[in-house]
């Protein structure tokens, strides 16, 4: 399952997390992959349930 990059950035942002944000939109692809980027987005407090998947590539 993937997610949008745009979706992570929005919510760190909401959050007020703008360093994040911005090290997501450098680090990570347009559609993150759950089991390649689980452990980062872990990391990140972000729990891909909140997000809307993407239809995979």
């Amino acid at each position: 399952m993937t997610i949008s990059k745009a979706a992570v950035i929005a919510l760190l942002r909401e959050r007020g997390q703008h360093q994040r944000a911005e090290f997501v939109d450098r680090q990570l692809p347009e559609r993150i992959d759950l089991a390649r980027h689980g452990g980062l987005l872990a990391t990140l407090h972000i729990d891909p349930a909140e997000l809307t998947p993407t239809e995979p590539a």
